[in-house]
């Protein structure tokens, strides 16, 4: 088995009200990652993704497209040590 890859994620640009927590989810799933994205007050998005490091290489490039109607400006991705803490990918409120 081949070890975790896990990396937060800040997305800025127009990336709240076009569907990009319900993209992220979608893509997380579709790959098999783990964790959680969440809508941040300052109009960023924060992600937390873990699993096998091609498909969370494969994630981050699907952040920095988005869905059709945003816009990413900027990723800030910093990796972390794995916890397997995540059972699903989720939207928090």
């Amino acid at each position: 088995m081949s070890p975790l890859r896990r990396v937060h994620v800040l997305v800025e640009g127009r990336v709240q009200g076009v569907g990009f927590r319900m993209f992220t989810r979608t893509l997380a799933r579709r790959l098999g990652v783990a964790g959680y994205v969440r809508n941040l007050p300052d109009g960023r998005v924060e992600a937390v993704a873990e699993g096998e490091p091609k498909a969370v290489e494969t994630f981050l490039k699907g952040l920095r497209a988005g869905p059709r109607r945003a816009r990413v400006d900027r990723l800030d991705v910093r990796d972390q040590p794995p916890t397997s803490e995540f059972a699903s990918f989720d939207i928090r409120y």
